[in-house]
């Protein structure tokens, strides 16, 4: 069985005319591949390269070999390549379950990110309530998704791992002529007279803010339940109450509404990536896993 190796060798001197570009070409020293080449010759049984006072000339049996050389060499690295797809990021899909605050705002940040880097991924993403997306990753429908809790009802699942990507300030909104409007910070207690917007169904952001009024000492007034954050941005930007929200609920910020930083007054939520503990997690899911841990290093919420 010929060497691969010295092989290689012989084709890098019938493409480069010597062995000087040979070694330069391989990074080899001109000794070590005068070498590989009588090596060569002795497993062929016969000269390859006619020497002469130009360079060298393959033989007909070089010149065949070379060529066989050429094949092996290519189908070696193809070979190698799909390897590569297989262990790697090359090729492959991977799937992730997301929320419509993160998804508007953190997410295609880091898909912009992930496709930059592996462009022959297919990502597919699916978007859900809290219970779904424990069921996807239950399931192992979803490699990863997005989770998010407060302090008072943590992700409490043995079965999930869970990675801690940011913090997500609930902010306050005031229509654009509020009293408030100009202010940077409001402190929540300044906010006991104020009717409020809420969502509607329960939504934690409900518990956000009876909690936050209790700590303060009162008790909020409710003047409109809203389906959606943007449907609570449009009865804000009228003036019919203010509301709060996460940060990432405000990149598609109504224009007549602003947004005002209620520092400490009212606690702010972890946003997470989960994936289910004991998966055997392919190359393409640990790239967006890293891929996602660093967009979330330098995400400011905007």
């Amino acid at each position: 069985m010929l060497d691969v190796k010295r092989l290689q060798v012989l084709l890098a001197i019938v493409e480069e005319g010597s062995v000087t570009g040979a070694a330069t070409a391989l990074g080899y020293t001109p000794s070590a591949v005068s070498q590989q080449l009588l090596r060569l010759e002795r497993e062929a049984g016969q000269p390859l390269l006619d020497r002469h006072a130009r360079g060298m000339r393959p033989t007909e049996a070089g010149l065949v070999l070379a060529t066989h050389a050429r094949k092996v060499i290519r189908q070696l690295s193809a070979a190698e390549a799909d390897l590569q797809d297989i262990a790697g990021v090359r090729r492959g899909s991977v799937t992730l379950g997301t929320f419509p605050t993160v998804g508007s705002s953190f997410l295609p940040l880091a898909v912009r990110r992930y496709r930059e880097l592996y462009p022959n991924i297919t990502l597919t993403i699916s978007s859900g309530r809290e219970d779904h997306l424990v069921r996807m990753l239950e399931e192992g429908s979803a490699a990863m998704s997005f989770l998010w809790d407060y302090e008072w009802d943590r992700v409490d699942n043995d079965e999930l791992v869970l990675t801690e990507l940011f913090t997500d300030p609930t902010v306050l909104l005031v229509g654009a002529s509020h009293r408030l409007a100009r202010r940077r910070t409001v402190d929540i207690a300044a906010l006991a007279d104020e009717p409020w917007i809420i969502r509607a169904g329960g939504h934690p952001v409900v518990e956000v803010l009876e909690r936050s009024a209790v700590a303060a000492g009162f008790s909020p007034t409710i003047a409109f339940q809203a389906n959606d954050y943007q449907e609570a941005q449009a009865m804000v930007s009228v003036g019919l109450g203010i509301a709060l929200a996460p940060r990432t609920a405000t990149v598609n910020q109504h224009p007549d509404v602003r947004v005002i930083s209620l520092g400490s007054s009212a606690p702010s939520r972890r946003v997470l990536v989960a994936h289910r503990a004991g998966r055997v997690r392919g190359a393409a899911e640990l790239a967006l896993h890293d891929v996602l841990v660093e967009t979330a290093s330098g995400y400011t919420g905007r």
